[in-house]
């Protein structure tokens, strides 16, 4: 009775453990981590309501009677310059987040649309990245010899240019047709190899433990060997380096449409936005707080998170 009841009290002590008797999975015991981690959840509490303003963008628009590129002409003071009317940059009750110079457009409608736009863009590139990163590294460290040569070859070609500025020539001179999936392709194509040579690395040294040996002694093919034995060893590695990822990708595609070669007007963007704010920030400061502070905190939370997921990481495998 005594055993039952101190196991009882250990299984309750230990967040990461599972039902009595079971061992905890990798998965479980990360869990169990962050949920008693503060700062983690409080960034992954505010990127799932980032996250749930970008799905309910169009539901927002419907209950506030306010589309994201509809004019609002009654909200501005033609008078004084299209400042919009009252204090705090025209917050209301009609109006939550205030409106834009000018134009009156309503900010709680584009920056739920632009959320809507970074995270897409941010997903789509990081699970491109990733899948390339992957193929390529695993290729490399796999095969080695003249196929290791090549994609490293590539890999220190690509690393070598200074990305931001590449990608500011290169979207500059395609057609503005869809430029969110140009940013999608373009912000890949930069980013792969840095997940690669992470990848190459692990599988250089994992394709020659003794089980992976025994593995391919057994007659396992090749298929096997990397997708039952070498991939699922990168897992934790994986999880970490696309954690990461997003909130560099969210900030790379809010800087290039800040410069101009991101998406195009009229599809809201916050980095579209703070560049629009620039010249009013001095008479209206809401204008650019709005879309600046949502995207600072965006990026924090999600820097945060990914952080303490490798941290919870590094610990289980140090355990």
């Amino acid at each position: 009775m005594t055993t039952a009841a101190a196991t009882s009290r250990d299984a309750q002590a230990d967040p990461s453990a599972g039902a009595p008797g079971a061992p905890a999975t990798a998965g479980r015991r990360i869990t169990g981590v962050l949920l008693h981690d503060r700062a983690a959840v409080l960034s992954a509490g505010f990127i799932a309501l980032m996250v749930l303003m970008a799905l309910c963008a169009p539901l927002i628009s419907a209950l506030t009677g306010h589309g994201p590129t509809a004019f609002d002409t009654s909200a501005i003071n033609v008078d004084n310059g299209g400042l919009p009317k009252g204090s705090l940059g025209g917050i209301s009750a009609e109006h939550l987040l205030g409106v834009e110079p000018l134009n009156g457009r309503d900010l709680l409608a584009r920056v739920a649309y632009g959320a809507r736009v970074s995270f897409l863009i941010a997903a789509a590139a990081t699970v491109l990245t990733t899948l390339l990163g992957v193929v390529f590294g695993m290729l490399a460290g796999f095969y080695g010899g003249w196929v290791d040569q090549i994609v490293s070859r590539v890999m220190d070609f690509l690393m070598a240019f200074p990305a931001l500025i590449f990608m500011i020539a290169i979207l500059s001179s395609l057609p503005a047709g869809n430029r969110s999936l140009l940013l999608v392709v373009v912000i890949s194509g930069f980013g792969w190899p840095y997940l690669a040579r992470v990848v190459r690395g692990q599988t250089l040294t994992l394709v020659n433990r003794d089980f992976v040996e025994a593995a391919r002694a057994s007659g396992a093919s090749t298929r096997a060997l990397v997708f039952k034995e070498i991939l699922p060893n990168l897992r934790s590695s994986l999880i970490v380096m696309t954690t990461l990822a997003v909130p560099g990708y969210i900030g790379t595609e809010a800087g290039l449409s800040f410069l101009g070669v991101g998406v195009s007007p009229p599809t809201p963007s916050w980095g579209q936005m703070i560049s629009s704010s620039v010249s009013w920030y001095a008479v209206d400061p809401m204008y650019f707080a709005v879309p600046g502070v949502l995207l600072f905190l965006t990026v924090l939370s999600l820097t945060v998170l990914g952080d303490r997921v490798r941290a919870a990481t590094d610990a289980g495998e140090a355990a």
